[in-house]
């Protein structure tokens, strides 16, 4: 079974299947038990549900502080695994995993919030919240894609993405640099839609002394900023200067 306890002890464990590292996850950790013990002092049980009987009433199940519950959302989120896999790990059944899933995303978005680390979902609203007036602030932009395939036939041609050839949902996002949290997070569009088109629709509002580094995915893209940069795309230069080449020496052999 996966334990905070054991797993605390291995850094980069802990990192690879939560995102976090485990001082990260202790700063989280006291912002969620915060939340989820005032819904449990309530008269509603975590799902929502009228409370049949007192708090710490009824057998007690495999996720039983606050700290592994923690560490199963987290490892839902990070992962992203089937149910039944989560149950395996955690030692539940897939019922117990399904239990529990829907009622602690909600305590995790909000410890999250709480600690004001949720990335901006308002175009107009991340230049103030990313503004440094003693330095110019490095950001990074970058399109990410998750795989996402409706049943439907018909619903599967938009979200379809020629160059993965998969189907995917695209996410526009903006890293501090300095920090790297993610400061903005943009509407989730179509995969085959570029990234440069949903930045432009996006019209994000940049700080204005802000140095803004992208990839070749956002050729021509060129916000009101201090300063942009971009690699140059490679030119496969050389084998047409081999060919060049030859072709010179087959023009002096002939000559």
């Amino acid at each position: 079974m996966l334990e905070y306890i054991q797993l605390k002890k291995h850094r980069r464990k802990f990192l690879a299947l939560t995102g976090l590292t485990p001082k990260e996850f202790r700063l989280l950790l006291t912002a969620f038990c915060e939340v989820y013990e005032e819904v449990r002092a309530g008269a509603t049980t975590p799902s929502g549900k009228p409370r049949q009987r007192s708090v710490d009433g009824g057998r007690k199940g495999q996720l039983r502080t606050l700290e592994q519950k923690l560490l199963f959302i987290l490892v839902y989120q990070k992962a992203y695994p089937l149910q039944t896999l989560l149950g395996e790990v955690f030692e539940l059944s897939q019922a117990r995993v399904n239990y529990w899933v829907p009622p602690l995303l909600p305590f995790l978005q909000q410890a999250l919030e709480g600690l004001e680390v949720v990335p901006e979902r308002q175009p107009n609203q991340f230049a103030p919240h990313e503004r440094d007036p003693q330095r110019a602030i490095e950001l990074i932009i970058d399109g990410t894609e998750r795989r996402q395939r409706p049943k439907s036939p018909e619903k599967q041609a938009l979200p379809y993405s020629g160059k993965p050839k998969a189907h995917r949902d695209k996410n526009v996002v903006v890293v501090n640099a300095k920090t790297k949290w993610v400061g903005y997070l943009s509407q989730t569009y179509a995969g085959k839609v570029h990234d440069k088109k949903i930045a432009d629709q996006e019209a994000l509002c940049y700080p204005p002394d802000a140095i803004l580094s992208k990839d070749t995915g956002f050729q021509g893209y060129e916000p009101p900023v201090g300063q942009t940069r971009q690699p140059k795309k490679s030119l496969a230069t050389e084998p047409c200067l081999g060919a060049r080449s030859a072709a010179i020496g087959r023009c002096r052999g002939s000559a």
